[in-house]
């Protein structure tokens, strides 16, 4: 793999191994929890941060639809641990997958969102991937962090 493409997807490494941690020894109450109105819980965010990757690099990257609902990532309950992980391992091997493909002269490729149909550069959908899972990942971490303050947990 490009050296390019190999830190990406350790990049994504790292930021699965977070989002993983940030999941990791709480119950199912916790996964599901809100801490208020039109708030994603840990599990909501768990599976919207591995749709968008999933669209990002491979939809729109590797040109492989997935069938995503987007919607649906967004109503996710009752999901524990094992599930949110597998779905994550799941996203992250098809990621590497797709960067396993790449040559950095794709790298300004244009690529068509199939949700809306904007162009887009293969090196902008790759860093948007990065970011939009960095970012919910901050979320879930915050988000343990309140579940672990608010006392629900003991």
């Amino acid at each position: 793999m490009d050296v390019l493409f190999a830190e990406i997807a350790d990049r994504l490494d790292a930021l699965h191994s977070d989002m993983v941690r940030a999941i990791g020894g709480l119950p199912s109450a916790a996964l599901d929890w809100s801490p208020g109105a039109e708030m994603n819980s840990l599990a909501v965010l768990a599976m919207h941060a591995a749709g968008a990757e999933r669209f990002w690099i491979g939809d729109v990257v590797g040109q492989a639809p997935s069938g995503r609902d987007r919607d649906a990532e967004f109503h996710v309950l009752g999901w524990d641990k094992a599930r949110l992980e597998a779905r994550l391992d799941e996203v992250l091997a098809h990621s590497r997958a797709v960067l396993e493909h790449l040559s950095t002269q794709e790298m300004e490729a244009m690529r068509i969102s199939p949700r809306d149909g904007r162009e887009f550069t293969v090196a902008w959908c790759l860093l948007h991937a990065l970011e939009h899972d960095a970012v919910h990942l901050g979320h879930m971490q915050i988000l343990r962090q309140l579940w672990e303050m608010s006392g629900r947990g003991s």
